[in-house]
């Protein structure tokens, strides 16, 4: 057996794996282990966000853990290896590759080490330093830099130049100096890295996470002067470019008719904030996009007076058989709407656009918008239409509960027919919701306030809201979505219709 095979079968790599439908990546939010840990198979080493929930990753082997291979905060591709644990943490140090039989040619000398995805295996083959292109970079930086200080710089308009700097040898400590910020110099150098050492056919040479970081960042990685090994651009180059491209320039005070004073001027770039779009907010965006654009939008609204529904809230919580249950007028909002569901059944569908056809939901999974630190979560209550009002505020309250702890399943995002958005918590009078995908139907209830209203031919303050009603126009005509809404706010204006409709 050779010693990387021996190394193989001991130390096992946990991959990224896909924890939803056919997700692509995932962040790690927070890693519960490090390096020199012992871990037992199911034992939860790490935290993910993928764009539909927060999930939490079991190791699948015993072991001590050898390495973590990304930092938290890093977005890591499914497939891609996260963790490798040490299967024999008691056989004492891994044996040493170099004993196995060479795989591959030697690379041959001059040639580029490049990373591990991207091309050959580094060898041990020494390289000269390109001397020319850093030479012809110094002087081009010395001729500008003596354009700006108004003097000429050595070398140019026939003064002579001074002695070439000797070439840097790759590896050594002053190749490894990071640039100063804005200038693409390392310090004390006066020249800047070559451009050729930093990539490999015009591709920059970085890792998976980094290129992820320029790419957040706005970055281009081709102008990033690299300082890692190799030519290899690190996150703290990344982070240098972004900070010089944002940083203001210092200029010499130039006294101008009307100008604001020295030190008056406002600088908008430190008063601007860029927050990257991924996650759940990258999720919604797109998916609230695809929907405005795909389905036919109709909302329609109506006002109602409420104040039997409050009553009955207070009745409720007196109520034996509701004790230890969250009762609140979005249980009866959620109950009064799955009664005008099953009075209307035709609305509970979908769009089949592959097949063009309409497909009736003999089930209603109902969906409740929450909003939660790590944005906009729509999970659902399967089966929400068999379910008894305790069920259902059973039900209610884990779903909120697990979605603002950020703890939702993507099983619990998938699947929904018809959603509730509770915009009245806001204070909110009303909106125009725009539909989850793949649902028929979203009902925005608003703020319950006391208002004057006619009630008995005579002027009282009553409790009302505004109901709101968006549905898909291709399979929900005005009519059936007219019946939809109506009865909703005709079970909220007199709720002993859940006992005779319901």
């Amino acid at each position: 057996m050779t010693a990387r095979t021996a190394n193989d079968q001991r130390f096992r790599e946990f991959k990224m794996p896909d924890v939803g439908e056919g997700l692509t990546e995932a962040e790690i939010l927070k890693w519960y282990v490090a390096a020199g840990d012992t871990v037992a198979d199911g034992q939860v080493v790490c935290e993910v966000e993928t764009a539909k929930a927060a999930v939490e990753l079991p190791i699948p082997f015993d072991g001590v853990v050898h390495e973590l291979r990304f930092p938290e905060g890093t977005t890591v591709d499914v497939g891609q290896v996260i963790i490798s644990v040490d299967t024999q943490p008691g056989a004492g140090p891994a044996a040493p590759e170099q004993a196995a039989a060479p795989e591959e040619p030697e690379e041959p000398q001059g040639r580029q080490a490049v990373l591990v995805g991207y091309g050959a295996a580094p060898s041990s083959t020494k390289r000269r330093a390109r001397k020319q292109p850093a030479q012809q970079a110094s002087s081009v930086a010395a001729a500008v830099q003596g354009e700006l200080n108004g003097h000429t710089a050595p070398g140019v308009a026939g003064v002579p130049a001074a002695a070439e700097p000797a070439p840097i040898a790759p590896g050594t400590a002053a190749e490894k100096i990071s640039p100063v910020p804005g200038t693409g110099q390392a310090p004390g150098t006066g020249q800047a890295p070559a451009a050729g050492q930093a990539s490999i056919s015009g591709r920059p040479l970085a890792k998976p996470p980094v290129r992820k970081l320029a790419k957040d960042l706005g970055v281009d990685l081709a102008s990033v002067v690299p300082s890692g090994a190799d030519g290899i651009v690190t996150r703290e180059d990344v982070h240098a470019a972004a900070s010089a491209a944002t940083a203001p320039v210092a200029e010499e005070p130039v006294a101008v008719a009307g100008a604001p004073a020295a030190g008056a001027a406002t600088d908008f770039a430190a008063r601007e904030t860029r927050i990257p779009v991924k996650g759940v907010r990258k999720a919604t965006a797109q998916a609230m996009v695809a929907s405005a654009f795909t389905a036919p939008h109709v909302t329609e609204f109506v006002t109602v007076d409420v104040s039997r529904t409050m009553k009955l809230v207070q009745k409720l919580k007196a109520d034996p058989d509701m004790a230890g249950l969250r009762v609140n007028p979005l249980l009866l909002v959620a109950k009064a709407f799955l009664v005008a569901i099953k009075r209307n059944p035709d609305v509970n569908a979908s769009w089949d656009e592959e097949n063009q056809e309409i497909v009736r939901k003999g089930y209603v999974n109902l969906g409740i918008a929450a909003a939660t630190p790590r944005g906009l979560l729509v999970p659902n209550i399967k089966d929400a239409g068999a379910k008894t009002l305790p069920e259902l505020s059973t039900a209610l309250s884990e779903l909120v509960a697990t979605a603002r702890d950020g703890r939702t399943s993507p099983a619990d995002m998938s699947g929904g027919t018809v959603t509730i958005t509770n915009v009245g918590v806001f204070g909110v009078d009303t909106g125009t919701p725009i539909l989850n995908p793949g649902e028929s139907a979203i009902l925005a209830v608003g703020a319950i306030k006391l208002q004057p209203w006619v009630h008995k031919g005579k002027v009282k303050p009553r409790h009302v809201t505004t109901l709101a009603l968006s549905f898909d126009h291709r399979l929900v005509d005005g009519e059936l979505g007219s019946k939809v809404l109506a009865d909703t706010a005709a079970v909220l204006e007199n709720p002993q219709r859940l006992i005779t409709w319901g």
